[in-house]
């Protein structure tokens, strides 16, 4: 990733920084206000303080994107990859992808993440690294409605449920709408050099 500490771009971080965490801010204010006017919501001290984790991870990953590159494509490719995260870690902690929240198999998909997290380390966060890293975070994606037909005795028949494969086309779209981006990013920064 190029830095740009020195063209002048810190005004319009700053004013980054303030988008991205007064909207967590306001994200997390919002199950809040809702408890307000109605009472299916009831949310504990534990649901607003994972919410305020994954949203205080999501802020920060974006706050350090937007500090350290000027590329649009790679901004954009991390800005999905971490939508992609997000969402998945809160679709799967509240409602769960395969079954409810509390199926075990579910917990597959802590693995994608971790492929893609993993898989941005060892890439260093260079783009072409982060295109393979997301790819195969997309592949591991796929694979978790067959890893759980073969080896789920419990969830087997769920594995295959219109809405599994709904999400798990929707979530694979993300990483390898993201592995393209930064793929892109790469190719920018091949004609520069």
């Amino acid at each position: 990733m190029a830095g740009n500490a020195g063209d002048g771009s810190g005004g319009r971080a700053s004013r980054w920084s303030l988008v991205i965490w007064g909207g967590a801010g306001l994200v997390l204010l919002a199950p809040l206000v809702a408890m307000q006017v109605s009472d299916a919501m009831a949310w504990t001290v534990f649901d607003f303080a994972s919410l305020g984790a994954l949203l205080g991870g999501l802020a920060l990953g974006l706050e350090l994107v937007v500090r350290k590159t000027g590329n649009t494509a790679y901004r954009s490719a991390a800005v999905v990859a971490l939508a992609a995260a997000f969402l998945l870690i809160l679709t799967n902690g509240a409602l769960g992808v395969i079954g409810s929240e509390q199926e075990g198999a579910n917990l597959l998909y802590v693995g994608v993440v971790a492929v893609a997290l993993i898989g941005a380390v060892v890439a260093r966060f260079r783009p072409a690294g982060m295109a393979r890293a997301m790819s195969a975070a997309a592949l591991a994606q796929a694979l978790v409605p067959l890893i759980v037909a073969t080896f789920g005795a419990d969830s087997r028949s769920l594995a295959w449920s219109p809405e599994v494969l709904g999400l798990t086309a929707f979530f694979a779209a993300m990483w390898l709408a993201s592995a393209w981006l930064f793929r892109t990013a790469a190719a920018q920064e091949g004609l520069k050099g």
